[in-house]
């Protein structure tokens, strides 16, 4: 472990599918697209912790369900 906090990919996520990963560290939350990787470079996008916590709920309540 090189001491950062890892990137997650959601519970909904296949397990070699490529999808959007988050990191939670230092008061904020990032946000990438998986099939990058970490490249140095690579696009993401951080929000704070608050934002965040708007957005997944307000998907939650979205009606937007699991693919089967």
């Amino acid at each position: 472990m090189n001491g950062r906090p890892p990137w997650f990919k959601s519970s909904y996520s296949q397990p070699d599918a490529n999808c959007v990963e988050v990191n939670m560290a230092r008061g904020r939350v990032s946000v990438r697209d998986s099939k990058l990787g970490s490249a140095q470079g690579h696009p993401r996008i951080r929000i704070s912790p608050a934002t965040w916590a708007a957005f997944t709920a307000e998907l939650r309540g979205s009606g937007v369900e699991r693919p089967l």
